[in-house]
């Protein structure tokens, strides 16, 4: 059973399920391996048999029962007996066995002695089962070993980066940074509303899917079906809007305007949300930006992309801010703003007053040793 503790630096708990699964697995592995594996699955078959027989023939075998059932009965009993190799452990318990049935007229009871009898098989055999449970509790133990182990990675991560922000110049002027991240933004957004609007749903829904071969540029991937139409057909000459509202149009209004008033039906009507989201979002920086490294290669992407719109204000202002990321203020400004947008006065203070950093020692002290106990299993 998982620890219930809150904090994910307390592994004492799980250290202990994993020590104790690992040696309850080594002590049931140590006492199959006393007989060894194969004899104890050849004592389990030859157990599942008498079983099977006392199963079959108690009713029709007992008291004043078929009396041919009786000599099938103890025919297969001698059988099986004979079949008991002499080197299997416990070996003796199938003799007790068979002296139980070795009677003219057998009783219930006399099942119930035969059965008594193959006690000491059971014991050995049960080994079998008790080494899959141990290692099955063992492999789940050390499931939520490895859980805990990401999730105090995860929480590692967190109050590296608790501590880092609070360092931050939360008095640094951040609109500096937002200022043009916001003109830049702003921007973008304009430019993609613009092309649906003026240009042909054909050339913006190209221009998107040609958006695919820039890794760092999260277009939306266009519809086959919606890319093949509006590049084979008239339509494709009408902005995103026209074929929207043709789409709400009736056949027999459409044949007025469209060549196959069925295809724009059927293609618009099922990507209708697809083309009623489109938007610039996918080419704004957002708040905070990137770290500089990645808004610089981001940047060379977006301005490829923003130049076949011929956005030339949105490239203009991507260049400012991709200007500002080459330089050490971009670090502090994004720094502070972070800072402001994911640290409240509690976490400052935590860290101020030495909490944040000994929370992270315990979290590193908790991962390396449940790592090791990992590692030693």
């Amino acid at each position: 059973m998982a620890s219930t503790s809150d904090d994910p630096a307390d592994v004492s708990g799980l250290l202990a399920r994993l020590r104790d699964a690992r040696e309850r697995r080594i002590d049931a592995e140590a006492a199959v391996d006393e007989h060894g594996a194969d004899t104890l699955e050849r004592l389990r078959e030859r157990r599942r048999e008498a079983l099977r027989l006392l199963d079959r023939y108690e009713d029709s075998a007992t008291g004043s029962g078929d009396f041919q059932s009786y000599i099938e009965f103890e025919g297969k009993v001698a059988e099986l007996v004979d079949d008991v190799d002499d080197d299997l452990p416990r070996a003796d318990a199938f003799d007790a066995y068979d002296d139980a049935l070795d009677k003219r007229r057998v009783t219930e009871s006399d099942f119930e002695r035969a059965r008594d009898a193959l006690a000491p098989v059971t014991d050995l055999v049960d080994r079998l089962d008790e080494r899959e449970a141990a290692r099955d509790a063992y492999r789940g133990v050390r499931y939520d070993a490895e859980d805990r182990l990401d999730t105090l990675d995860d929480e590692i991560a967190r109050l590296e980066r608790v501590a880092r922000l609070a360092d931050a110049d939360i008095d640094a002027p951040v609109d500096d940074l937002r200022d043009p991240v916001e003109a830049y933004d702003t921007a973008a957004r304009t430019a993609v509303e613009d092309a649906l609007t003026e240009r042909p749903a054909r050339d913006v829904l190209g221009w998107l899917d040609a958006l695919t071969a820039f890794p760092l540029v999260d277009a939306p991937a266009v519809p086959t079906d919606l890319l093949a139409y509006v590049r084979e057909h008239d339509a494709g000459d009408e902005p995103v809007p026209t074929l929207l509202d043709y789409g709400d149009e009736s056949l027999s209004k459409l044949e007025h305007y469209v060549d196959d008033p069925a295809a724009l039906k059927r293609v618009v009507g099922a990507n209708q949300s697809f083309l009623q989201r489109l938007d610039g979002d996918f080419l704004t920086l957002g708040w905070p930006p990137d770290p500089p490294d990645v808004l610089r290669y981001r940047a060379d992407e977006l301005v490829s992309a923003l130049a076949r719109l011929d956005a030339d204000t949105a490239i203009d202002r991507l260049r400012t801010v991709s200007a500002l990321a080459r330089t050490e203020r971009y670090e502090r400004l994004r720094e502070a703003a972070l800072a402001r947008a994911e640290l409240d006065d509690a976490e400052r203070e935590r860290v101020a007053n030495g909490t944040v950093a000994a929370a992270l020692e315990d979290a590193r002290d908790a991962r390396e040793r449940l790592a090791a106990a990992l590692e030693d299993a």
